[in-house]
């Protein structure tokens, strides 16, 4: 059984990412987010993260250099005591570039991923689009209920597009995409997606690309008619969001689900003398990504993190209280 750190404090630390070279992948992420990751181009990067196929490094702390993977083995605690951490980090945060269309893809559920993946979670994901050219869209289930035999003989002639709902972004949207929706990013589109801590991605259909190798990219398509709603559905309706105002910063509701609830906090202590003062509860970490503008994020045992556009910020349940000061916008994803 693994030891826990009782003793210790539960400072908020800095994680650094790992990044991913997808082929629809631009540069925006090293150049609107200073990620200085040699990857071209770089699509993704991991911000929160203990999956094995790309853990998050402690950037800051006593734990700075070790993986996060190996920091919450180590401190169970820090996870906090909500069902769904069972012991391991629920989530995975990135941010996504895509210069390019993302392939057509769908994510089963935890039930279908446990019994034919090896005991995975499944993928629901939720995305705060960030940025988005004047043309950019998303693919979201169907126009119309379509059954397999159809689908699968569109997606082997290239014509499933006419089937697919396409619809336009932008900036500041929110998408809930449920396990079993079929979906892409469109190009042009700076994303923050916050999901289940899984992998497991069925492409459909990648316009027959060919990737730095020469060879096209496998697609999944039998265990994606599997998984895939096949039920027509309503272009998605932006949720009414309410600005909650406090001194110094303000929060709105984007999410809550069974498997997080993401806010976004805009911090704003310039011309306030009081600061803004957190604290997580012992339920549920928080993670703060910051989207826009700087700050510092200070605690009374003498932490200090200066964060910036792009940062990245864990911070343990409960925790020491903290402060923020700066002017900033961040996405605060729980349990």
């Amino acid at each position: 059984m693994t030891k826990r750190n009782t003793n210790l404090k539960s400072e908020p630390f800095v994680l650094r990412p790992v990044g991913k070279d997808y082929l629809w992948g631009g540069s925006r992420l090293n150049d609107d987010f200073s990620k200085q990751i040699a990857m071209e181009p770089l699509a993704e990067t991991w911000e929160c993260s203990t999956h094995p196929d790309g853990p998050s490094l402690v950037g800051s702390g006593r734990y700075e250099g070790r993986t996060l993977s190996e920091v919450l083995k180590e401190n169970p605690q820090y996870l906090g005591t909500h069902p769904r951490t069972k012991g391991e980090l629920p989530i995975l945060i990135k941010f996504i570039d895509a210069k390019q269309d993302l392939s057509i893809q769908v994510h089963p559920d935890d039930e279908y991923a446990r019994i034919h993946e090896n005991g995975s979670l499944g993928k629901t994901e939720m995305w705060y689009v960030l940025d988005a050219s004047k043309d950019a869209s998303l693919i979201y289930g169907f126009h119309h209920d379509v059954d397999r035999e159809t689908l699968r003989k569109s997606l082997l002639e290239g014509t499933v597009e006419k089937y697919l709902q396409k619809v336009k972004i932008c900036k500041d949207d929110v998408f809930y995409i449920e396990a079993g929706t079929v979906h892409a990013i469109g190009a042009g589109a700076l994303i923050a997606e916050i999901q289940e801590s899984s992998n497991l991605t069925y492409r459909m259909y990648d316009y027959d690309r060919i990737d730095k190798n020469g060879q096209k990219r496998p697609l999944h398509l039998e265990k994606a008619l599997q998984v895939a709603d096949l039920k027509g559905r309503e272009s998605p309706r932006q949720p009414m969001r309410v600005l909650k105002y406090k001194r110094g910063y303000a929060t709105e509701l984007l999410c809550r689900c069974r498997y997080f609830q993401v806010e976004r906090l805009l911090i704003n202590t310039e011309r306030c003398r009081q600061m803004a003062v957190f604290r997580t509860e012992s339920n549920s970490f928080q993670v703060f990504l910051c989207i826009g503008g700087c700050g510092v994020l200070f605690d009374e045992i003498g932490t200090r993190i200066n964060f910036f556009k792009g940062d990245c910020i864990f911070v343990p349940a409960d925790s020491v209280p903290f402060w923020i000061h700066g002017r900033a916008q961040m996405l605060v994803v729980g349990c």
